[in-house]
Formats: C-alpha cells, sequence, structure tokens
C-alpha cells in the first residue's frame, strides 16, 4: 500500500485518539453499523481532501466499512494530525497522503496522488480536489460518479465552476445543510477558533477589544463565544442585512478601517481575499493580534504585511512578530491559516459527528443516484438532514413531540384559517 506520512512509529498515539474521537460521534457510529451490514459503497474508489483529524479518521472508517476504497489527502497543509495519519495507514489500512508542515509543492503532489487512484466519488473541504480535476486531470471526470464539499469556501467556489456551465459531474453541498451550517459553523468554528487563540497565545479575553471579521455562521459562533468570555465584541461586514443583523444582536458594528485603530484581536471569517490588508495594518496600535478562522490563508494579505515589516520572528510555536518601521508590533498566528487547526485540534467531535454523517450519507446517495444526477450542485437530500437530526437527538437522550393527525390535517389545509 502507498502512502506518503511523517512518522508510521505515531500510530499507537493516533489509534487511541481515533478511538476517544469515536465515543463522541454516536451518529457516525450508527451508520457504520448500518453500512457494515449494506456495503452500499461496494467497489467505490472514493478519494478524499480533508483534514486528516481523529474526527475525519472515523468518516474514513465508516465510508470503508460501507465498502468503499477510500484515498486521503490533507486540505491544509497545518491541519494534519500526524499520529492520525499514521494509525490509519498501519491499524485500519487507508492510504494516507499527509504530512504536517508540507509546503505547497508536497500538499499539491498529495491531491494528485490520490487523484491518481482514479475516484469515482470526490469529497472535498475547500474545493481543491474537485478544483484540480476540473483544471489538470480533465480525464478523470468521465469516471466521477459525483462530490461532496464540506465549507462556505469551497462551495463559493463551485458554484462559480457551476454558474459558468463548466461542471464536469454532480456535487453535493453538504455545508448548506442544517445539520451542518447551523451547528458546524456556528458551535464548531466558535468554539474551536477559539480555543486555537487561546492555545497559541495564552490570552486573557476579557475586557479585551475583539474585532470579527465577518458575520456569516461561522462569524457569528467566534464572536459569541468571544463575549461569553468578556471580551468587547465589534463586528466589521459588507453585508447590510448581516451588519443590522449583529446589531440587533448586540454587537458594535464599525468599517475595518474605523476599527484598526482600537482592535488588539482581529479575526478574519469571511471566505474573501485580502480582508485585513496595507491601509489596516499602517492602522494598528502596537502588539495587535491577527488570527484567521476561514478556510485559507488569504483573507490576511500576507505580502502587503511581510513588505511593512523590517523584521520578522518567532515569538511562540504559532506567533510570528512583524515588526514595522515605525517600531509597531503586529502578531499573526498559526501563519495565517486556519487557527483552529494550526495551533489546536479543530472541531469538537461531538459536532463533527453530524457533518460526518451527512458526508457519509451523501456518498450513498451519489453511489446510488450519481449516473442519473445533472452536472450541477445539489443540497443534501431532507429526508437526510431530519434523519441526522432524529439520531442526534436521540444519542443525547432527549425527545421532541409529534404532529397530531389533527394538527397535520391543519398544516395541508388551506380552508381552515381564524
Amino acid at each position: 500500500m502507498k502512502y506518503d506520512i511523517n512518522d508510521i512509529k505515531l500510530a499507537g498515539k493516533g489509534k487511541l485518539k481515533i478511538e476517544w474521537t469515536g465515543a463522541e460521534m454516536p451518529v457516525l457510529a450508527l451508520i457504520r453499523k448500518r453500512f457494515a451490514r449494506c456495503k452500499p459503497l461496494r467497489g467505490i474508489k472514493l478519494g478524499a481532501c480533508l483534514h486528516v483529524t481523529s474526527e475525519t479518521a472515523n468518516l474514513m472508517l465508516t465510508l470503508k466499512a460501507g465498502g468503499a476504497s477510500p484515498y486521503l489527502c490533507a486540505s491544509n497543509p497545518l491541519s494534519t494530525q500526524d499520529e492520525v495519519a499514521a494509525s490509519l495507514v498501519k491499524h485500519y489500512r487507508v492510504p494516507v497522503f499527509a504530512r504536517r508542515g508540507e509546503n505547497n509543492r508536497t500538499y499539491y503532489k498529495h491531491i494528485n496522488e490520490v487523484l491518481d487512484r482514479c475516484p469515482n466519488i470526490t469529497m472535498d473541504d475547500g474545493a481543491d480536489l474537485i478544483s484540480a480535476v476540473h483544471s489538470k486531470r480533465k480525464e478523470l471526470a468521465k469516471n466521477i460518479l459525483g462530490g461532496t464539499e464540506e465549507t462556505t469556501t469551497g462551495v463559493v467556489r463551485l458554484r462559480s465552476l457551476e454558474k459558468s456551465g463548466l461542471l464536469m459531474f454532480p456535487l453535493v453541498a453538504v455545508n448548506d445543510t442544517p445539520t451542518k451550517r447551523f451547528f458546524d459553523n456556528r458551535y464548531g468554528t466558535g468554539q474551536s477558533t477559539i480555543d486555537g487563540i487561546l492555545r497559541a497565545t495564552n490570552l486573557l479575553l476579557a475586557g479585551r477589544t475583539v474585532v470579527v471579521c465577518g458575520y456569516g455562521w461561522c462569524g457569528r459562533g467566534v464572536a459569541s463565544r468571544a463575549k461569553g468570555m468578556g471580551a468587547r465584541v465589534i463586528i466589521t461586514e459588507v453585508n447590510p442585512l448581516k451588519a443590522l443583523e449583529a446589531a440587533m444582536d448586540g454587537y458594535q458594528v464599525m468599517s475595518l478601517k474605523r476599527v484598526a485603530k482600537e482592535g488588539e484581536l482581529f479575526i478574519t471569517v469571511s471566505g474573501n481575499i485580502k480582508v485585513i490588508r496595507e491601509e489596516h495594518f499602517k492602522l494598528m496600535k502596537d502588539g495587535a493580534i491577527l488570527a484567521n478562522a476561514g478556510h485559507f490563508n488569504v483573507e490576511i494579505d500576507l505580502r502587503a504585511l511581510r513588505k511593512l515589516a523590517r523584521r520578522k520572528r518567532r515569538t511562540r510555536d504559532f506567533i510570528e512578530e512583524y515588526t514595522l518601521s515605525d517600531g509597531r508590533r503586529i502578531n499573526l498566528l498559526g501563519e495565517g491559516r486556519l487557527i483552529n487547526l494550526a495551533s489546536a485540534e479543530g472541531h469538537p467531535a461531538a459536532v463533527m459527528d453530524m457533518s460526518f454523517a451527512n458526508q457519509a450519507l451523501s456518498a450513498e446517495f451519489i453511489a446510488k443516484r450519481g449516473r442519473n444526477l445533472e452536472k450541477k450542485i445539489y443540497s443534501v437530500p431532507s429526508r437526510i438532514d431530519e434523519e441526522i437530526a432524529r439520531l442526534k437527538l436521540k444519542s443525547m437522550h432527549l425527545q421532541v413531540d409529534s404532529l397530531t393527525a389533527e394538527q397535520k390535517r391543519y398544516l395541508a389545509s388551506w380552508e381552515l384559517g381564524t
């Protein structure tokens, strides 16, 4: 079995981590049991470009239980947990092509290693695998039944492909389904981003001015967790509706240029490029801290920051201090990459349980229906979403009410009114 990881000797530690995480993913465990019995993915080669974490490992085991042959590479150079990669290779015979800290050349080499296996289904976190097929590996598309996409950023990229009429196979936007977006994006990103920042810096957030750039579901989660720890939270936005919502949720809303002078900790979570750029760096106070919670390391203009700096040094494991020409210091966390995975462990397993349940069931949906689907982006079928919510409630020992026959008739009628 071919693979490329940092250290196979870490496998024992990785296996324990995978098992610990699995205990927090009961919905995925239930799906795995059914998959093992029914084998809905039998004969499917599945190429996955995801964060190589213990949560992802449990997804790989579920796909393999369903009969698939999964091949895994990283969707971010700093997100790989080397011990998990080692265990997947040694204990579970899942080929992994990922090394924590790999350079861009190795990163794309690993993507191509997965594509060299000619997958029938793709699974993405950021759309790098799908983009590679559409740009440089087009010959592979004829064998691909469909793919899935996990993130907001990835779905944006894929909708651009669809709009241009260039989409070569059907795709399921896992990110857009409520059991992913409302929980993973809000609660997962919210908690794990703050976790990553605290592990990197050991900051006290109480009383600190925190600027959150973007008020989508991820931004809401980050803002609420920072506020809950006593920070003064200010939101910047380009969307007037989201800005209005932030204001009515009790946050200050300002332009980034205005708040650049006040902020102490800036967190980008917009999905766009150059959100914080040269004009903002020039206004920031000495000691300002920058962190990114968006998928790619493009939200902070790193080239402009390097250009302005006369010196750079690493002050802690995940902090680079840039000293500007006037002596002010700006601290960049995690090289501007996803801070929750660069310095921490990503989303808690309990929330990834729902996200990866969506991935597993969407893969099953594609295996069954892919040949009959059009080349466009599909939502996760509502029955899958509702089933995941039901299973999650069951695992939490929570119960909901059922509609009576009379209530169902009322909701289905137009005659009844006031």
